[in-house]
C-alpha cells in the first residue's frame, strides 16, 4: 500500500499547525485585550472558514496566485514562487482555513484568564510580552493544546480547499483525502478504506487525547 499521500498529510498538518500557533497567539491577544473598532472585523474574517464552503476560498486562491495574474506572475517571475499546484500553497491555504481553529481557544483562554494574574506581574514591573510568555500562556496550556489539536486535525481532513488549489500531483498535493476521492472514482474501495481507516484511526485518538486532557481524566489516572 502506498503510504506517501499519509506522509505528505502529515507534513502538511506539521507545517501548518507550527505557523498557526505562531501567528495565533499574538492575534489572539490582541482579540482577546483590543477595544478597537476594528476588532469586529478582524474576528470576521478570522471566523469565516468555519461557515465558508472550502471551494470558494480555494476559487479566489487560484484567481489571486495563478500565472495568469498580476500577483501570481510576479511571485513566479521576480522570487520564482509557484503556490497554485504546489505543497507550499497547500500549506498557505491550510494556513488560511485552519485559522479559527487554532485562534479562537487560546482567544477564549485568555479571555477567561484571571485578570489579577495579569494585574499581578504588572505591578511586579513585567513587561505585556514577558507577562504573556511567562504568566499567561503557562495558565492557559489546555487553551493551547486544544487549538494545536484542532488545528492539525482540521488540516487532516481538508479536501475542498486542497483539491481546488494542489489537485492531485502524487508526491507533491495528493494528500490523503484526495487519494481517498481518487481511489473511489476508480472504485478501488479497498485503498480507500485503507486511507479513510488510517485517518480515522488518528484523528479519533488525537480527539480523545484532547478530551481526556480537558476533562481531568488523566491526571487523576496517575494519582
Amino acid at each position: 500500500m502506498n503510504w506517501t499521500p499519509i506522509i505528505l498529510t502529515f507534513q502538511l498538518a506539521i507545517v501548518t499547525t507550527i505557523i498557526l500557533l505562531i501567528i495565533a497567539i499574538p492575534l489572539a491577544y490582541w482579540l482577546a485585550n483590543s477595544r478597537s473598532r476594528w476588532k469586529p472585523i478582524i474576528e470576521t474574517l478570522v471566523s469565516m472558514p468555519l461557515v465558508l464552503p472550502p471551494t470558494v476560498l480555494g476559487f479566489y486562491f487560484l484567481l489571486v496566485f495563478s500565472p495568469n495574474s498580476g500577483l501570481g506572475y510576479w511571485l513566479n517571475e521576480y522570487f520564482n514562487i509557484k503556490l497554485v499546484f504546489s505543497f507550499a500553497g497547500l500549506v498557505l491555504a491550510s494556513v488560511i482555513y485552519s485559522l479559527p481553529f487554532m485562534v479562537q481557544p487560546i482567544q477564549s483562554g485568555l479571555s477567561n484568564l484571571s485578570p489579577s494574574l495579569t494585574e499581578a506581574a504588572y505591578l511586579m514591573g513585567k513587561s505585556k510580552w514577558t507577562t504573556l510568555a511567562k504568566v499567561q500562556l503557562p495558565n492557559i496550556r489546555t487553551s493551547i493544546l486544544t487549538g494545536i489539536v484542532l488545528a492539525f486535525a482540521h488540516t487532516i481532513g481538508e479536501f475542498g480547499v486542497v483539491l481546488m488549489i494542489g489537485g492531485s500531483i502524487p508526491g507533491e498535493t495528493r494528500v490523503a483525502s484526495i487519494a481517498i476521492y481518487d481511489e473511489v472514482e476508480a472504485l478501488n474501495y479497498t485503498s480507500a478504506h485503507f486511507y479513510s481507516f488510517v485517518l480515522f484511526l488518528i484523528t479519533f485518538c488525537i480527539l480523545l487525547l484532547v478530551y481526556l486532557v480537558n476533562g481531568g481524566f488523566i491526571n487523576r489516572f496517575w494519582r
